[in-house]
């Protein structure tokens, strides 16, 4: 399989891209906060042939440019907007992490035209305490520099991550050492402006969704995983014993067969 990174202008900011290529039914897939396009390239090998997997590189991350440092759902969802009808092809399978689970049934909200199913993973309708304890990840203080990849990942573990590879994604080389792409405080901003209550965008789409949850995740709490399947009409809710916030890193191949199947059935 071969992945294409692009840049596209999208609502004057210049966003990266990965297409992972194919002729599959399309995918459009969004990471979430801290996240990077790549991050799907997994998941993506594991969908092929059958589905080809975007994955837009969302403003403040990875390779794509921040802007004017708005990082509210509004300008998160009007990206993806411009970015699927720039794609041209139609309305859209939309995939979405955490944050950018929520960006995806905002979207699937505003722009039924551009969304014909939902795959949600750890993306909760409410996200504040105190339903979530802990909405925002104080990364204030996180190392901006280390002499090596490992010794940057052990000051960010030192700081109580258990496991940095998923922000790992993000480290690069600079002149000066090794550092992550985004800005700890616009992640702090974005993360802020995502705290809220969201049902009456979950609830507004009508298109097919499925909900995933890992059983063991400390950001969507189960009981509202499971409210968020019964209240909205042709929701699927699967939960991931073993998984916490991250299914698609801690059990792959479940993850990949829970998604298949339902995109499978539509």
């Amino acid at each position: 399989m071969t992945s294409l990174e692009t840049f596209t202008r999208v609502r004057g900011l210049r966003l990266a891209s990965i297409d992972f290529g194919g002729t599959g039914v399309p995918v459009l897939a969004l990471h979430g906060h801290f996240g990077r396009a790549r991050s799907f390239a997994p998941l993506a090998a594991a969908l092929a042939p059958e589905y080809r997997v975007i994955a837009l590189e969302q403003r403040g991350h990875g390779h794509s440019e921040r802007g004017d440092g708005d990082f509210g759902q509004d300008a998160y969802v009007a990206d993806a907007a411009e970015f699927a009808r720039g794609l041209g092809l139609g309305p859209l399978i939309v995939l979405g992490h955490s944050m950018g689970g929520v960006t995806a049934f905002h979207l699937a909200a505003r722009h039924p035209e551009l969304v014909r199913a939902l795959v949600v993973e750890e993306g909760g309708a409410l996200n504040r305490p105190p339903e979530v304890p802990h909405p925002v990840l104080d990364v204030s203080d996180w190392p901006r520099r280390a002499a090596t990849l490992s010794g940057l990942r052990r000051q960010i573990e030192a700081r109580g991550v258990p496991d940095a590879s998923y922000f790992l994604e993000s480290a690069v080389e600079h002149p000066d050492g090794w550092g992550l792409l985004f800005d700890y405080d616009d992640m702090m901003t974005s993360q802020r402006a995502l705290i809220g209550d969201w049902w009456e965008q979950w609830l507004r789409s009508t298109c097919p969704a499925l909900l995933v949850h890992g059983l063991d995740s400390f950001v969507l709490p189960t009981p509202m995983a499971r409210l968020m399947a019964r209240r909205r009409p042709d929701t699927v809710l699967r939960e991931m014993p073993g998984c916490g916030h991250w299914p698609h890193d801690d059990d792959l191949d479940a993850f990949t067969e829970t998604v298949r199947t339902f995109l499978d059935r539509l």
